[in-house]
């Protein structure tokens, strides 16, 4: 598996709250879910933290443990950092720090994949492309989405609309019917959608971050083959490019409404070479 990859932060006065990783046979993406200020989180470290200790966990777990199943592997790593940080924050907070996970791992025979929450998988081959989210959260406070779409990006409106939206869906996160984020409750990675794919029907793979996958998601500026293409042709980079010109045309979320003028975005790229051998 041969891998290209970038991670662009939405905001120069943010930090990325993605994160991304990989390993000869691994690719991962966690996406932080951002939480407005007002509502709290309950923890000292905050999610750019809890992203890249989750991640690393995560990667050696499915890097180490090639024949565990992918929602074992994610199971264990949440249980190892929620134990990082028990003591010292209330995890049951409904804010606690929380993520989505996208993560494929090429086996000897299968192509396996594990989504939660929005982060997005492609999986194309001989026999077609493959689309895997996990999008339950969409099921949840609809009226109060819809609000964040009557405002325009950067007004009080609109920064209260959402941290509303937020509190609706909290209540719903990670309860038996609900939806379903990695944050401190292992039971996440049981509830996640998985399943796998016979390796010789992939030749190429995409994990993606929602402020990647929102050019053909969202944008509609192209679909998910041309995505793909245009990752093989020019890689993350050009994507994540890409994606910053169509919001600049749109910063007010006139022609695209969304919660943030730009997110932040990350793209792996995976090249499956014919053999299944490991590449670098």
């Amino acid at each position: 598996m041969h891998v290209s990859f970038a991670s662009v932060a939405g905001s120069a006065h943010k930090p990325n709250e993605d994160f991304l990783a990989v390993s000869p046979r691994v690719a991962l993406v966690l996406d932080g879910l951002t939480s407005p200020p007002e509502l709290g989180s309950g923890c000292i470290h905050g999610t750019p933290w809890f992203v890249s200790r989750l991640g690393t966990q995560l990667l050696r777990e499915a890097t180490c443990r090639p024949e565990a199943p992918l929602a074992d592997c994610v199971a264990e790593a949440i249980t190892r950092v929620a134990d990082l940080h028990r003591d010292t924050c209330d995890l049951s907070h409904l804010g606690t720090p929380s993520c989505s996970v996208a993560l494929v791992r090429e086996g000897a025979d299968t192509v396996d994949h594990l989504s939660i929450f929005d982060s997005v998988i492609l999986l194309d081959g001989p026999r077609g492309l493959k689309v895997f989210s996990d999008l339950r959260v969409d099921g949840y406070a609809q009226q109060e989405h819809k609000e964040t779409t009557r405002h325009r990006i950067g007004t009080p409106e609109h920064q209260q609309a959402v941290s509303r939206l937020v509190a609706a869906q909290r209540p719903h996160r990670n309860v038996p019917d609900g939806y379903w984020v990695a944050a401190a409750n292992p039971a996440a990675a049981t509830n996640a959608v998985t399943g796998s794919v016979p390796r010789a029907e992939v030749t190429r793979a995409a994990v993606l971050s929602d402020g990647a996958s929102c050019l053909a998601e969202d944008y509609r500026l192209t679909d998910w083959a041309g995505l793909l293409d245009l990752l093989e042709a020019d890689g993350p980079d050009e994507l994540i490019s890409r994606v910053r010109q169509a919001e600049s045309t749109d910063p007010s979320g006139e022609r695209w409404p969304r919660y943030k003028a730009s997110d932040d975005s990350t793209a792996v790229f995976c090249r499956f070479d014919s053999t299944g051998s490991a590449g670098g």
